[in-house]
């Protein structure tokens, strides 16, 4: 199709359609009603839509116009709607002299009014009525609401005259923006032209501040209620901040306030530049096309682009994987850029709502003066004439400001902090329309960089500054390495905002914990970033430790080189610069050591503490971990995972201090025993000294003694009642989990059964730590989520997973047919494609090699590991569960069955084979099969 050419012909010929309709009628003498008539009728126009449709899919392809697509759609629906019009009133509910009451005019309301529908919108339709409602009246709308509703679609419908349009119009803002948007589609244009007349001058005449106050306080809620951030990696298309209802309210504040009929009146407005208008335009464009994908592809209105269509909507629009990012993830890029623009242009509109009207006494500026609750006021700043604070906001005194000093870009920040001034919209537009300025020579200006690093260290709200930074673009601008990672996402469950929001929001918990605000979740970093020798190192580390995301390589050592470039252009000095770097080389180490390692084995935090170095840097890493966990997304960080992190720094800490040397081990254990049997000293001492036998070492040095005196009572308890099985619940409300003891006869399928049971019970295992007995028992202690917010509630879930745990190891429950039943769906993580690896490591302790499988998480995942690993006559010690969205990673301490580490090269790669089958859910089938792609060993 030419660029010349209509681009709404030939979607459907509705003269045809017209013209086969009547044929139908002709045999029964042109009534249309007879039921098999009817039949007909709609199978053609069923026919009809399902061709036009996918032409207008194929063009879209063809094309990508995104807009276009939406008016084709529009254009179908219109021709469809004046067919079925036409037949009702020409062959069905004929009236041979209508009177002046049976006339009717169909108007498209809503989205559908503004000439554009996406494939699963629903159809809006106001049939319109010079006075009450007839008979007539009543069957023709039936009739085509029948036929609307028989081919498939979701329509949306009011009937009501006109006088009752405007009357309601007055009292509910919703109905009033529907009658805004109203579009003549059929019947008597008369009647709808006196409805628009009579709109214009007794609604919306005088009432724009109303309309504009109702509108904005609605996108409020509607961002409240969809999430506030725009840049939510699994956004919604419509409904989203920096979606498609944002440039809808726009265009309603538009033509209800400037009385303009489309996006190009604002530019006639003096509302928006020429460039804002095309930004307008491109942006509503790959909206439309990324919305209209969506519907296409799912077969349904699906507004969200979740993680499992994203790929699927890249490919359809074209992205192709690059070095360092893949196809779906510079699609999404495009998508955040695009809500970004969204977001500036939205200030610059509702700039140029208030300085137009300020200028002159208007409605709209006596509204701004009560929502602000005082009189316009300005005042300049004392020591920089460049700026004035205007009602409580900083904003220019002269529009030259940044030409004379590129500085001033920067500068504006640091005196919005300083003067805790809100900054002006008017300001932002300029600084928008100024970025060209920060150039090499700007970057490398020393007062520039004293600045930037005073907003970024502020201790007032550097967030929030930061986050005007980004969407203004001086970020990006002034540092070119942050701006790489702007609007960029990464294709994971685990992280729900983009790199630059994730960074930004980082620096926010960051200063919540400096401030004492978050004492309650994070005790020893809010103890401890008061003791810290140099806050700035925190800051900036923080900042920049994931500046290298989307690169080819790693991002933390990529990340490292990049900080030590900043650092001195920011003024660091080179002891401070040596420490971010090593903040942001590390910066995963203690979140990744804590939650998948055996933090009771001396090696892993012996191995630590070479990492670390000294206590400075501990205490750094631990503030910055929490932080960085913390912003990732809601609830990513939890009381367990802050415990982890508090023992992996108490057990280190000694080693850094200079404290005391670890005493012999035999020495270790032995106090351990005395500990205990003081604590014991009711028990009578034949059945004490009989009891502290029953426990190899490894138990006395790793159990705490709280536990230790619980288990010594259950065991007690069950040798009386010779069950052979015995069990212990305990909610942890602080560390959000309930921890599960369980004693029964000791065999190398426990840990699975256990597994296996809280698998169908619905509970998630975090950590798991095995101890077996002298006389054949094992003691498993396993923590699993929370999930009820009573203690009570929380135990008896614990115990009801007790007794599915006693049922399968005593026959009465049959696991695997169960767990089976329960894994039948993957549901959302068929999106995702992780490569599974496993590790078998001898050097990471002295006692135990460690396996660290990794793959896509799927349902029984746990189960089928532990079942593979007793399968292959290993002892698990211990094993720790993370989770990072779509992606585990499990660690099992393992020994073979004489307790020794497994050295055999032949026997790991039979370990690595099985278990990746385990990992893509082939556990059971004939072993080396199918060989796994990434397995290495150390």
């Amino acid at each position: 199709m030419s660029k010349t050419a209509d681009p709404l012909a030939g979607l459907i010929d509705s003269q045809e359609l017209r013209r086969q309709l009547t044929a139908l009628t002709v045999p029964y003498d042109g009534d249309g009603s007879d039921m098999r008539v009817r039949a007909e009728a709609l199978s053609l126009l069923k026919a009809a839509m399902r061709q036009a449709r996918e032409v207008a899919e194929k063009r879209l392809f063809e094309d990508g116009g995104g807009t276009l697509c939406a008016r084709r759609l529009s254009h179908v629906q219109d021709e469809v709607i004046r067919v079925i019009y036409d037949y009702a009133l020409h062959h069905v509910y004929r009236v041979k002299n209508p009177s002046a009451a049976e006339r009717m005019a169909v108007v498209a309301v809503g989205g559908y009014g503004r000439g554009t529908l996406a494939p699963g919108s629903d159809v809006d339709l106001l049939f319109l009525l010079p006075y009450k409602q007839t008979p007539w009246g009543e069957q023709v709308v039936e009739y085509i609401l029948y036929m609307l509703w028989d081919l498939g679609l979701k329509v949306g419908h009011a009937t009501r005259n006109v006088e009752e349009c405007l009357r309601l119009s007055r009292s509910d803002m919703t109905i009033r923006t529907a009658v805004l948007e109203a579009r003549f589609i059929w019947g008597d244009k008369a009647l709808f032209a006196d409805m628009v007349r009579r709109f214009d001058t007794e609604v919306v005449a005088g009432s724009g501040p109303e309309f504009i106050a109702a509108k904005l306080a609605e996108r409020d809620e509607r961002h409240r209620r969809q999430g506030t951030s725009r840049y939510l990696v699994e956004p919604n298309v419509k409904e989203g901040k920096g979606g498609l209802r944002d440039l809808n309210t726009l265009f309603w504040i538009s033509k209800y306030f400037y009385r303009v009929r489309s996006g190009a009146g604002l530019i006639k407005a003096g509302v928006f530049s020429r460039a804002d208008y095309q930004r307008f335009k491109k942006g509503e464009d790959f909206l439309w096309a990324v919305r209209c994908h969506l519907h296409f592809l799912t077969g349904r209105a699906e507004e969200r682009l979740s993680f499992d269509v994203q790929r699927e909507i890249a490919v359809r629009l074209g992205y192709t994987q690059h070095p360092g990012m893949k196809d779906v993830e510079r699609f999404m890029k495009h998508y955040f850029l695009v809500a970004k623009d969204v977001g500036d242009l939205t200030r610059i509109f509702c700039a140029a709502l208030e300085e137009q009207h300020a200028k002159a006494p208007q409605p709209l500026s006596r509204l701004i003066g009560q929502l602000t609750g005082r009189n316009r006021r300005r005042r300049l700043v004392k020591g920089f004439p460049e700026f004035v604070i205007d009602n409580g906001r900083l904003n220019l005194a002269s529009e030259s400001a940044f030409e004379k000093d590129p500085v001033n870009l920067i500068r504006l920040f640091a005196l919005a902090e300083r003067h805790s001034a809100m900054l002006h919209p008017e300001m932002l537009k300029r600084v928008r329309r100024s970025l060209k300025l920060i150039g090499p020579k700007m970057r490398e200006d020393p007062e520039a960089n004293r600045l930037f690093l005073q907003v970024l260290t502020s201790r007032s709200d550097p967030e929030t500054l930061l986050r005007k930074m980004n969407e203004t673009g001086v970020l990006g601008r002034f540092l070119p390495d942050f701006g790489k990672v702007v609007a960029m996402m990464q294709f994971s469950m685990y992280h729900h905002y983009t790199v630059d929001e994730h960074l930004i929001r980082s620096i926010g918990v960051l200063g919540e914990i400096e401030r004492g605000e978050a004492g309650d979740d994070h005790p020893l970093a809010t103890d401890l970033i008061r003791t810290i020798q140099n806050r700035k190192v925190l800051f900036v580390a923080m900042l920049l430790h994931d500046i290298a995301k989307g690169r080819p390589e790693d991002h933390s050592i990529a990340g490292a080189r990049i900080a030590r470039r900043l650092c001195r252009r920011l003024g660091l000095s080179a002891s401070e610069t040596d420490t971010v770097a090593w903040l942001v080389e590390h910066h995963l180490d203690m979140s990744t050591i804590a939650q998948s390692r055996d933090l009771s084995d001396r090696k892993t935090i012996e191995d630590f503490a070479r990492v670390v170095q000294s206590l400075e840097r501990l205490k750094l890493l631990l503030i910055f971990t929490v932080a960085d966990i913390r912003a990732v997304g809601p609830n990513v960080f939890n009381g367990w995972k802050g415990q982890l992190l508090r023992t992996l720094y108490y057990e280190t800490e000694p080693l850094l201090s200079g404290g005391h040397s670890q005493a012999p081990h035999s020495q270790r254990v032995a106090a351990a025993k005395a500990e205990l049997a003081e604590a014991l000293a009711s028990w009578e001492p034949e059945a004490r000294e009989a009891y502290l036998e029953r426990h190899y070492p490894a138990y006395w040095l790793r159990v705490p003694l709280e536990r230790k005196l619980a288990d010594a009572q259950m065991i007690r308890e069950a040798d009386a009642a010779a069950t052979g099985f015995a069990s212990r619940v305990v909610a942890h409300a602080f560390e959000e989990v309930t921890e599960i003891t369980v004693l029964a006869a000791d065999h190398p399928k426990l840990l699975s059964t256990i597994a296996g049971a809280c698998f169908v019970a619905g509970a998630n295992i975090v950590d798991a730590q095995i101890d077996t007995t002298t006389d054949g028992y094992a003691l498993d202690t396993i923590f699993i989520s929370r999930e009820l917010p009573r203690d009570d509630d929380e135990l008896r879930r614990g115990e009801r997973i007790c007794t599915l745990i006693e049922k399968a190891l005593r026959g009465q429950e049959r696991l695997p047919d169960s767990v089976a039943r329960k894994a039948a769906a993957r549901g959302r993580m068929k999106a995702f494609r992780i490569e599974a690896e496993v590790l078998v490591n001898n050097s990471w302790s002295n006692r135990h090699t460690v396996l660290e499988v990794s793959g896509l998480d799927r349902p029984g995942l746990l189960f089928d590991l532990t079942r593979a690993i007793s399968g292959l006559n290993l002892n698990i010690n211990s094993a720790h569960i993370a989770t990072f969205g779509e992606r585990v990673v499990d660690v099992f301490y393992v020994t073979d069955l004489t307790g020794q580490k497994i050295g055999n090269i032949g026997r790991q790669e039979a370990i690595r084979t099985r278990l990746c089958e385990a990992v893509d859910g082939e556990e059971g089938e004939e072993p080396g099969r199918r060989r796994p792609r990434r397995t290495s060993a150390v």
